[in-house]
């Protein structure tokens, strides 16, 4: 029982990362802005580290159970 809060947070944790990464790397790919007003590799850059450590984060949660 005491497993299943980790399994929650990891989940969380790693599917938003991916789809994180996924988004950033649609419109990179697209040429669109990930975020409107702002320098387009800064915004880039900044998006895929929030993904990165979201899906670490996530698989971190994996670890612990």
């Amino acid at each position: 029982m005491e497993s299943a809060p980790a399994i929650f947070a990891g989940l969380v944790f790693a599917l938003f990362g991916a789809v994180l990464l996924l988004w950033t790397g649609v419109r990179v790919a697209h040429r669109a802005p990930v975020a409107e007003g702002v320098n387009p590799v800064a915004s880039a850059t900044l998006a895929a580290v929030a993904g990165s450590g979201a899906l670490a984060l996530g698989v971190w949660c994996f670890t612990r159970l």
